[in-house]
């Protein structure tokens, strides 16, 4: 069987993640920087996509610039031009004609960590088929996302991984001024994911929201920064609602009155 063919634009950590699963996947991998591609003295073959180089063009640059990208490529009717940016549509690989979406829903740290990672991922997909090529050659799992949906698909990602290193960086900035380390409390989120994956997030909620123990609730925004209270506060009141303890208007101002004050 023919090894598939792609051409990477983007060394960053995406690309490199890309192009070296891939390669170790078989594929016949051209990684081009940025850079490269956009300086004028090197980048015209970069550019030019001819179904006798290349199957798949794979842009993984920011999303900022992905159409600016794209709209100088010039690529046979048989290639596809892909994308791996979890937020955007198929409408900014124009002006070509086969295109497709591939966005690995996982974090790409660095590409070493990322090109493990990407063993087995699961993979939104969208347009050309040729996409699942991708992913097929990964080991992965493939979920198809409407181009209407793609903006909230890229939310709940970025809450899942972006928003989860922010917690739990308030998390270590609390341990370490008690001088304990985040190692500490990370197998209790560990145990926690496990938890979500097998029960569901309302019956793995613990602690004391899910009692409507809104007074210790008070006693932590009253010891916390007053700069972590409101993230701390809105974080209860969506763990709240879940298993339906919100608290009552009298406590809710007390709690809201608490983010306000200083200690």
């Amino acid at each position: 069987m023919t090894a598939q063919r792609v051409r990477i634009i983007g060394a960053g950590k995406a690309g490199g993640s890309f192009a070296s699963a891939l390669d170790q996947a078989g594929w016949s991998v051209d990684l081009v920087s940025h850079e490269q591609f956009v300086d004028a003295t090197t980048a015209l073959e970069a550019r030019r996509a001819r179904s006798d180089q290349v199957d798949l063009l794979l842009i993984c640059v920011p999303d900022p610039v992905v159409a600016q990208v794209a709209s100088v490529i010039v690529a046979d009717e048989s290639v596809v031009v892909a994308h791996c940016a979890g937020s955007l549509g198929l409408e900014v690989l124009a002006p070509s004609t086969r295109v497709a979406s591939v966005h690995p829903l996982v974090a790409l740290a660095d590409s070493e960590r990322g090109s493990k990672a990407l063993q087995g991922a699961w993979f939104a997909v969208s347009g050309d088929p040729f996409a699942t090529s991708v992913v097929t050659a990964l080991a992965g799992r493939a979920v198809h996302v409407a181009e209407a949906d793609r903006v909230r698909y890229h939310a709940a990602a970025v809450l899942a991984s972006n928003h989860l290193v922010a917690l739990l960086a308030q998390v270590d900035s609390i341990a370490s001024d008690i001088g304990l380390p985040l190692e500490a409390f990370l197998d209790l989120s560990r145990v926690t994911l496990d938890n979500v994956a097998e029960l569901g997030p309302a019956a793995a909620l613990t602690g004391p929201v899910s009692r409507g123990d809104w007074s210790t609730v008070m006693r932590h925004l009253r010891e916390l920064d007053v700069h972590e209270r409101q993230p701390y506060l809105s974080l209860a009141l969506r763990a709240a609602a879940l298993v339906d303890a919100m608290p009552s208007a009298v406590e809710l101002e007390q709690l809201q009155q608490a983010v306000r004050t200083d200690r």
